[in-house]
């Protein structure tokens, strides 16, 4: 379950519709253990073909409101302001995966054993010929 500071901020960014898609979906992922796309659109409970879940789930992520901008840095403001006080020590952690030829880059506020994003960059090589 989301705490409920998480639930507020989400439900003022998205519609109802997509706020409860989004809490299936959440539930999902912790159940799964998983985040393939292939796989949550055949196990999401919609009682449609597994191809159209899996494209309802591709628009649902592209949805311009699910950006750190808009979602994760009103949310890291709110921990930081209202647990952590002046002067007390944090925690970032810094993190670099490569995909094939793209490389990830994620920064992460690490709070209560959980790790928050706050910046993530892509950058894809260019293959020289």
């Amino acid at each position: 379950m989301l705490p409920t500071f998480y639930q507020a901020h989400l439900q003022k960014q998205l519609t109802h519709g997509q706020f409860m898609l989004l809490t299936i979906l959440l539930d999902i992922i912790q159940s799964e253990k998983q985040v393939r796309l292939e796989r949550l659109a055949r196990v999401f409970p919609y009682p449609i073909t597994t191809e159209s879940r899996r494209r309802k789930l591709q628009r649902f992520l592209d949805l311009p409101q699910l950006t750190s901008l808009l979602i994760w840095f009103p949310l890291s403001a709110y921990l930081l302001t209202t647990y952590c006080s002046l002067g007390q020590t944090l925690s970032i952690a810094i993190d670099r995966s490569q995909w094939g030829c793209i490389n990830l880059l994620t920064i992460a506020l690490i709070w209560q054993k959980r790790a928050i994003p706050l910046k993530r960059v892509f950058v894809t090589k260019i293959r020289k010929q």
